[in-house]
């Protein structure tokens, strides 16, 4: 034995067998803490599995575990004009709108598309909280209309899956005109007798609450989302009082009456489904995607069929 076997030996066999493991194998739960496989989580729809902390999703995942096979197709939402009122804080508006689409690789906070849930054909459209904080700005006031109009166009539900820190402050009053814009839109859906679903997720806060997140037909909400107009901490620095534990909470809000339900984000799909299809006047939808079974006959009649089928000679 030498120092080629004992040292160069090893250190070229080290070199060469290093594998690079990646950075985003383990999601941290910002509610328990527990470190969990990247994989686990996403099969569990961005839910910890350890206590059932209900994490951001993207739309597109979204979309994915709520149409069936995940197959659906993107409505075309118009264009508004970029930083019309040319703002700049620290950086310029449009560098933060190609930082956010870069991160996201969304052209905006809003994902509008067509498909099937249980084979009921519906209209989606979800905010991107992580884009810019799901701010509500021109885009979104118009990917909102978009969605109504498609609604009503294809005769179909409207369901919309609300997440937003408030109007976008890089607009301006625009952002703040999106308010009476989408009321508008929410209003064609009930003119044209469509459902109008909200699922409020977490955060859904500010001018969002002002207008079209609060406005549906059917209110539901994924546990412990923050649903508000001003935050807690604003409250209780302006009335200097402590609020009650759980405040502006969904569970806080169905116990007071301004939701109808607060689902837990595995069992949205079915829930949805029911829904819709109870306000469309439509029978329950086959579980499985199977033709719906023939009722059994009766023992009397079954009884007599087999009798009918033998031949003289069984007789």
């Amino acid at each position: 034995m030498n120092w080629i076997t004992n040292y160069v030996r090893p250190r070229i066999n080290s070199i060469f067998s290093r594998r690079e493991t990646p950075d985003n194998l383990w999601t941290k739960c910002p509610e328990c803490g527990t470190m969990l496989f990247h994989r686990e989580v996403s099969d569990n729809l961005n839910v910890c599995t350890n206590c059932g902390h209900h994490m951001h999703i993207t739309p597109r995942a979204r979309f994915a575990a709520l149409f069936d096979g995940g197959v659906f197709n993107e409505v075309r939402v118009p264009q508004p004009k970029q930083d019309p009122l040319q703002f700049r804080d620290q950086k310029k508006y449009p560098d933060r709108l190609k930082a956010a689409q870069k991160e996201t690789s969304e052209a905006e906070a809003m994902l509008v598309a067509t498909g099937e849930i249980g084979r009921t054909p519906v209209v989606a459209a979800a905010q991107d909280f992580s884009f810019m904080a799901g701010s509500m700005g021109m885009y979104v006031g118009n990917a909102i209309i978009a969605a109504a109009e498609e609604a009503v166009k294809l005769k179909r539900p409207l369901i919309l899956f609300s997440a937003a820190g408030g109007a976008r402050m890089q607009e301006g009053i625009l952002s703040l005109m999106q308010m009476p814009r989408t009321t508008v839109a929410v209003q064609m859906l009930k003119e044209a007798g469509l459902p109008y679903i909200v699922v409020l997720t977490h955060p859904t806060t500010g001018g969002v609450t002002a207008s079209y997140a609060m406005l549906g037909d059917v209110q539901i909400a994924e546990p412990n989302a923050l649903i508000c107009f001003a935050g807690p901490r604003v409250i209780e620095q302006t009335i200097r009082e402590k609020l009650p534990e759980g405040f502006q909470r969904a569970e806080y809000l169905l116990d007071h009456g301004m939701l109808d339900r607060v689902t837990p984000r595995a069992k949205l799909r079915d829930e949805l489904i029911q829904i819709v299809r109870m306000l469309l006047g439509l029978p329950p939808a086959v579980r499985g995607d199977l033709p719906a079974p023939e009722p059994q006959a009766a023992p009397v009649e079954a009884e007599a069929k087999v009798e009918k089928a033998k031949t003289p000679s069984e007789q």
